[in-house]
């Protein structure tokens, strides 16, 4: 080993961009931070190649001023904090003061600004990954500021052999630009690659609009499928958007969170999430959603990650419980007759067949479903897309069809519009497996084994939760051989164990004694149950593990409690299938997360037979 020597700034810079400057996408999240930091309402994007060759990011914020020309690209030179106190309540998402130092250290650097002062003009400062020599010159520029990167990597050719292909840097590059964009609804984004334009998304300060970036970035199938979020705690609030059971993903590709306007990933979070879902969706699937968490800043910690990805809560365990008891708590209301109906069209859209929607003062085609969302709807909850309206069925055309029905089987021979049940009245069974139903929007099919199912499952959990927990002691206790902080934490949480029917008491300094365990799952692995409880307490605060094996086996005997297939039933015990639905927790999945009922609106019974054309 040679003698401790100091670094020369030009290596320490660029050891520095190798944890803040990973790729293309890296420096636009940097430079784009910085411009919400400095109050921008408008931001520009322009990349060539992916951002390899180019990444120029113009915004209208409040500008540098000359004088700061030259801090601004030194390392450790901020405006953001001053004190420990600042870095403890850090409201701002740049506070480390390295980026643009490091990035102008592996790439050629133009900042050109104008913090627009009386008397002022507007200042350019050229860094090529040197040793932080900074030109500085005179420049014409609105106020707001202009960042310029050229040739990233150009000085370091072996980390550029590390960027992948030009559509895949610019899909990283995108993602940044989108996750800003659900995080700051009053910015408008533009975004463009090789000169086309990728995304142009206005500020959007109503509901409605910024229902309308979320389809615009998500996609409008997920703001179809979406269930609108809105708790509040003190100290915690919650909104956003989760998708529905059925609308899952088999990739965790469109999760998006936020903390106080910070996009972070975190195993916390994720794992609250995970837990609010693991009753209703499909096994091997991942939920959708766009999720904003709000809490006093000295709440979190920010600095324990150079890219700012990670945080760290100073009471984790009472987040996880707000986050999930939240989304538990929503996905549990939405059932048959909480699905909101679409809002009709503008006077200027017309409507096309596959879904389209044309405006016929300028021409623009835009999707249906973009346009489809109105306040209104935002605040009464649910949002299903299989759900549609159409004027021209009344509830009094329904009574009078299915008046036959109803004199051969005691149904009301006439309702009215609010009378009829959101999945209307049993008309026949097919192939003994779906109920057909009839309701004022069209046409109901349920898988009846999956919704008896779900109905039978939450009924034992609800006879669960009014007996408690029945627990049988064990003839000889189980020895469990642990480290001493898990006996710790046993210990520790003894009062959690009881609850859940387990007594666990420390055997030693490193063994646990099982003495008792619920009857449900006397014939489980309770030991490894033990050991998978005391890891999610020790790294979530919190563990589910009793309760979902429990659930488990409550699922399946609800599975061979529930009426089969090719059971023929009455139409009488169909409505009542129908009824106890609507009633249900969660009756829109079954306990394995598939559908149970699916709406056809005449609108898309018309387009199967091609009427109206």
């Amino acid at each position: 080993m040679s003698r401790i020597h100091l670094l020369n700034s030009r290596l320490a810079n660029q050891i520095a961009a190798g944890e803040v400057v990973e790729r293309p996408a890296s420096v636009a999240k940097e430079v784009l931070e910085n411009s919400l930091d400095a109050g921008a309402t408008r931001v520009e994007v322009d990349v060539e190649s992916g951002g390899s060759k180019l990444i120029r990011i113009r915004d209208n914020g409040s500008g540098i001023p000359s004088d700061d020309m030259t801090l601004a690209l030194a390392r450790h030179a901020t405006s953001k904090i001053a004190s420990l106190e600042d870095l403890e309540r850090v409201g701002s998402l740049g506070f480390r003061g390295e980026a643009l130092a490091s990035i102008g250290s592996v790439s050629k650097l133009t900042l050109t600004s104008n913090a627009n002062e009386v008397g002022s003009e507007g200042c350019s400062a050229v860094c090529e990954g040197r040793d932080m020599e900074v030109q500085l010159k005179p420049a014409s520029h609105p106020q707001g500021t202009t960042v310029e990167v050229r040739d990233l990597f150009f000085n370091t050719p072996a980390r550029r052999k590390f960027l992948r292909k030009e559509k895949t840097e610019f899909n990283h590059l995108e993602e940044v630009v989108k996750r800003l964009a659900l995080s700051r609804f009053d910015v408008g984004f533009s975004l463009r690659h090789n000169g086309k334009v990728v995304h142009n998304l206005k500020a959007a300060a109503a509901q409605t609009e910024r229902q309308r970036r979320v389809a615009a970035v998500c996609g409008p199938a997920f703001m179809e499928q979406a269930i609108a979020i809105e708790s509040e705690v003190p100290p915690y609030r919650l909104t956003g958007w989760v998708g529905l059971p059925t609308f899952s993903r088999s990739q965790a590709d469109l999760q998006y969170f936020f903390v106080n306007g910070r996009v972070i990933r975190d195993r916390l979070i994720a794992h609250a999430v995970k837990q609010a879902y693991r009753d209703v969706l499909y096994h091997g699937r991942h939920p959708a959603f766009v999720l904003y968490l709000e809490l006093d800043p000295a709440q979190v910690d920010v600095n324990v990650h150079p890219t700012k990805h990670e945080v760290r809560f100073r009471d984790g365990r009472a987040v996880h419980n707000f986050i999930f008891s939240s989304l538990h708590r929503a996905l549990a209301d939405v059932r048959p007759g909480q699905e909101l109906e679409r809002d009709p069209l503008p006077q200027h859209m017309l409507s096309t067949p596959d879904g389209m929607a044309i405006d016929t003062a300028t021409g623009e085609i835009r999707s249906q479903s973009a346009l489809a969302w109105g306040a209104s709807s935002a605040s009464r909850g649910a949002v299903s897309g299989r759900t549609y309206s159409h004027n021209a069925t009344t509830a009094a055309q329904v009574s009078g069809q299915m008046s036959g029905y109803a004199r051969l089987h005691g149904m009301p021979a006439a309702v009215s519009e609010e009378e009829v049940p959101p999945l209307g009245y049993a008309l026949a069974q097919l192939k003994g497996i779906y109920i057909l139903a009839e309701n004022t929007h069209g046409l109901v099919v349920v898988d009846m084994h999956a919704a008896h199912e779900r109905i039978t499952y939450e009924r034992l959990k609800a006879a669960r939760a009014d007996t408690g927990i029945l627990s049988q002691p064990l003839l000889v206790p189980q020895s469990v051989a642990v480290s001493q902080r898990e006996v710790g934490i046993a210990s520790q949480h003894s009062e959690l164990f009881e609850r859940l029917g387990l007594a666990v008491e420390a055997g030693g300094e490193e063994s646990l004694v099982i003495r008792q365990i619920p009857v449900l799952l006397r014939d489980s692995d309770v030991e490894q149950l033990v050991r998978d409880m005391l890891a999610d307490l020790i790294e979530f605060g919190s563990s589910e593990r009793i309760e979902a094996h429990m659930d488990e086996i409550l699922s399946t005997m609800a599975c061979h409690g529930s009426v089969r297939a090719n059971r023929r039933l009455t139409i009488p015990e169909m409505n009542a299938l129908l009824r106890d639905m609507e009633e249900t927790e969660r009756s829109g999945q079954c306990n394995h997360g598939r559908p149970t009922w699916t709406q056809m609106g005449l609108e898309e019974l018309d387009k199967l037979f091609l009427r109206g054309r």
